[in-house]
């Protein structure tokens, strides 16, 4: 997100900025064009619930004089001239004055030049004050209890058990020449290039001073050491961003072809696509059934991702269906992240699944709550045991970082949740009781089965 540019003024009412949560009436019903209204004692209940965030992108604490924190992601936005942020993460989103007066008490219904300068003195002199804990105190205030980090590395502030840590894994299976995938458009240039510094690293963490030369040793030294390495350092799940390099339709490859593939290229030469991708199908099946002997769950991006080269047909969360439908992958847990949207609907059918499951973080901002309630309504018809609240908050700029998009994000969320429950509670689908029972699952128990999570 690029910086608020101050010479935007836009005046609202006193009344204008969204609340966190809708207004609520226990009697009247949605209408087309009308406000959701939901239940009263419904919307308290679940603005009470101490949230279990899914997927984030949390800043660590930086000192003065330090460099910026660059490890809240593998991959980042392009910066293309032309290319505007999802409609409500604007700059000139006015909900964003809402999380303005409650976090640092914005007193101001504009984001006039002299007023957002103040809020940046307000917010650094809060960041100063709370120092280390500001990233614990941010979640204090949005009510989430635990929020799931996923970051190339964790730092200073994001400490268990409020952050926990998702690590990638993509770049584990781009070991040979990525030429012939550069080649496809600037995206993929840009996103393979990222991939491969990452693999780099792990090589140097691992202590290996170049690719090991054969399969085997590649599988053991780096991939699996890797994963034992994160889940040693606190992680509870591991990321594929492998929508952003190609096509997630992950097919059945031999290990022998694989290693094949490997010794033929590993030293030099430009695998054919065909030969690469049975390289990479392998190892997708490995690491996913490597993460699930160390009891890691597999997120996987689904849906929509930023830049305009990006496909959203690679994105689509049926392609992972034989993936889940492999008998020697049934122990690992994969969690829908982003909830595959806008293919909504097919993914509410992969929750039958035994070992899938999603979030509806993105959602939370490509969406309005009432959007979203029709999609949460839907899921909790089929398998309410699987849904997992996440916010994707992401740093921006100063004025509008990780802190601003969670506050917009789990207000939407906590008024779709209601919109959804008010909707089959009124249509006798469910109990009222069950209702606050189906609010504790999404929003913070069934995050804390899948990761073994403890209150505190």
């Amino acid at each position: 997100m690029k910086h608020l540019p101050l010479g935007i003024v836009v005046l609202l009412s006193s009344g204008c900025t969204q609340p966190p949560m809708s207004q609520t009436s226990t009697d009247a019903t949605a209408l087309p064009g009308r406000q959701v209204i939901t239940d009263g004692g419904l919307v308290s209940e679940i603005a009470s619930i101490k949230l279990i965030d899914n997927h984030a992108h949390p800043l660590r604490v930086v000192g003065v004089g330090e460099a910026a924190d660059e490890d809240f992601d593998v991959l980042r936005c392009p910066d293309e001239p032309g290319i505007l942020p999802w409609m409500r993460l604007r700059e000139d989103n006015v909900e964003n004055i809402g999380a303005w007066r409650m976090l640092f008490g914005y007193p101001h219904n504009d984001m006039s030049q002299a007023h957002v300068r103040e809020l940046a003195d307000a917010k650094t002199k809060v960041m100063r004050e709370q120092s280390e804990r500001y990233p614990t105190w941010v979640l204090d205030q949005l009510g989430i209890e635990t929020m799931l980090a996923n970051r190339v590395t964790m730092g200073r502030g994001l400490s268990a058990p409020r952050f926990r840590w998702v690590s990638f894994v993509d770049p584990l299976m781009v070991p040979l020449d990525n030429r012939i995938a550069r080649q496809r458009d600037p995206l993929h240039a840009y996103v393979y290039e990222s991939e491969e510094s990452q693999l780099r690293q792990y090589l140097a963490e691992s202590r290996l001073p170049a690719l090991p030369g054969g399969f085997e040793e590649y599988l053991a030294k780096l991939v699996t050491a890797t994963l034992e390495r994160h889940k040693s350092g606190g992680a509870v799940a591991v990321k594929f961003e492998a929508a952003y390099l190609r096509a997630l339709d992950f097919a059945s490859s031999s290990k022998m072809r694989a290693a094949q593939v490997y010794a033929r290229y590993v030293h030099g030469g430009v695998p054919p696509a065909p030969d690469y991708k049975e390289l990479q199908d392998y190892l997708f099946w490995y690491i996913s059934s490597e993460a699930g002997r160390l009891g890691l769950a597999v997120h996987f991006h689904t849906g929509p991702g930023c830049g305009s080269h990006f496909s959203l047909e690679d994105s689509n969360p049926l392609q992972l269906e034989a993936a889940f439908n492999d008998e020697t992958l049934r122990h690992t847990n994969f969690v829908l992240v982003h909830g595959g949207y806008p293919f909504t609907k097919e993914v509410a059918y992969l929750l039958s699944k035994p070992n899938v499951y999603a979030d509806f973080s993105a959602q939370t901002f490509l969406l309005s709550a009432r959007e979203l309630s029709e999609v949460l309504r839907n899921w909790l018809g089929w398998n309410p045991e699987k849904i997992l609240f996440g916010s994707d908050a992401a740093p921006g700029s100063l004025e509008l970082g990780w802190e601003e998009e969670a506050w917009q994000t789990v207000g939407t969320a906590r008024s779709a949740l209601a919109m959804a429950l008010t909707g089959m509670l009124n249509d006798g689908e469910i109990t009222r009781e069950r209702a606050s029972q189906l609010a504790r699952m999404v929003l913070r128990e069934n995050a804390m089965k899948l990761y073994k999570l403890s209150s505190h």
